[in-house]
């Protein structure tokens, strides 16, 4: 099923590197996964992602709550680059950002592809209706919300 956007697919033809401000938010999926809190393992060093997503991530449409002051409100958000992604090893794998990095195309689901924002939703890959913010858990039970099907 193609789209009108697929006529003009900047992300096949450009690095990450290459794209414009327009184009590379255009990549990001809206799943909300990056937004999740993610927990490290002290002896072992293995990442794990929680069901727990940022304060400012808005759980339901899993679109940032202050997109433009993200940075300044929560001290640890990482604000994605170009540099980033090619050092950032906990992207989620469906992630367009880290897809593209590596090669690979968009799945069928990605808005470009589909011409739909909700379809990363309708896919079940968002964090809609698994995640919740952490203003209601305690930093002492994040370890109870991990979730190996996140990763």
């Amino acid at each position: 099923m193609g789209h009108p956007t697929n006529q003009n697919a900047f992300w096949k033809t450009k690095t990450l590197r290459q794209m414009s401000t327009s184009e590379w938010e255009a990549l990001c999926d809206g799943c909300g996964k990056c937004c999740l809190v993610k927990l490290i393992d002290d002896l072992t060093d293995d990442l794990h992602y929680t069901t727990v997503a940022c304060k400012l991530l808005d759980c339901d449409s899993c679109q940032c709550g202050d997109y433009e002051n993200r940075q300044s409100l929560v001290e640890d958000c990482v604000i994605l680059s170009p540099r980033l992604i090619e050092e950032l090893d906990w992207m989620p794998s469906t992630c367009a950002y880290r897809l593209i990095y590596e090669g690979k195309d968009l799945y069928w689901w990605h808005p470009l592809i589909s011409g739909n924002p909700d379809t990363v939703h309708e896919a079940g890959i968002s964090v809609r209706g698994r995640a919740i913010s952490e203003r209601e858990v305690k930093n002492s039970e994040l370890p109870k919300y991990i979730d190996q099907q996140l990763e």
